[in-house]
């Protein structure tokens, strides 16, 4: 897809990957829908980057685990531009607890990263392809990890919330062909601000890679933009971890 004129919704968009990724959209010409929940802040200071550039873009709040907020985050952004082209599904949570602590992977736990992990992400999708659909022709691009591939991350919960961001990926490349494209990005280890506290943590892993470094938020911000280039691809997983998982 050529992304000149096009109008992408990135959830999470203000912080991490996503604002990466909402930086590397504006500047292939894309209009911005930038989501946030909490961190309103960061989301307005991206958006006002992307105008400073000469780029088009505004921030939306919702919860995306609220299916009433999504939509009507969705139809804000959709009465604003006309439509909306692309979706990056990048919003997501996680709670750091060993993973032989069962007793602590409560139900709290469970319900509220799937909810935001996996239905969240749903409900986004859903809400996009109405407008896809209407103009023939859309790109979904959810953002799962190497917890979801390897069942070994950050808790339980988590690696098996991504491990359904994944299913959830070939299920809706399914679902909504012929016109939609729906891909899933898998990042490894990136340096954001999920390390917080474990700074130390990172630097001891990142000798261990196989290119030796982390990746940044722009590597997997770059991918993203690859796949909704890629025109050919649907109900694919493109693993971005530096050798991680080899």
């Amino acid at each position: 897809m050529d992304l000149n004129n096009k109008v992408a919704l990135v959830t999470g968009g203000g912080t991490g990957i996503g604002k990466a990724t909402s930086f590397a959209l504006a500047e292939r010409g894309a209009v911005v829908v930038v989501n946030y929940s909490r961190s309103h802040a960061e989301a307005e200071e991206t958006v006002q980057a992307i105008l400073d550039g000469g780029g088009r873009a505004m921030a939306v709040q919702a919860n995306v685990a609220n299916d009433e907020e999504v939509r009507r985050m969705v139809d804000a952004a959709a009465q604003r531009y006309g439509a909306v082209d692309v979706l990056v599904n990048n919003a997501s949570i996680t709670r750091h607890i060993p993973l032989d602590d069962l007793e602590s992977a409560n139900d709290e736990a469970w319900d509220e990263l799937f909810q935001v992990n996996v239905k969240g992400m749903f409900y986004c999708a859903r809400a996009v392809a109405a407008w896809m659909n209407k103009n023939g022709q859309g790109a979904i691009v959810n953002l799962g990890s190497i917890a979801g591939s390897t069942g070994s991350g950050s808790s339980l919960p988590y690696a098996v919330s991504k491990s359904a961001v994944h299913g959830l990926t070939k299920s809706l490349a399914r679902a909504l062909a012929p016109h939609i494209q729906v891909n899933c990005v898998i990042p490894g280890a990136v340096e954001t601000r999920w390390w917080e506290g474990r700074e130390e943590q990172m630097r001891r892993l990142a000798p261990n890679l196989l290119l030796q470094r982390l990746a940044a938020p722009e590597d997997i911000a770059e991918c993203i933009c690859a796949v909704l280039a890629q025109e050919a691809m649907t109900g694919q997983t493109i693993t971005v971890d530096s050798g991680q998982t080899l």
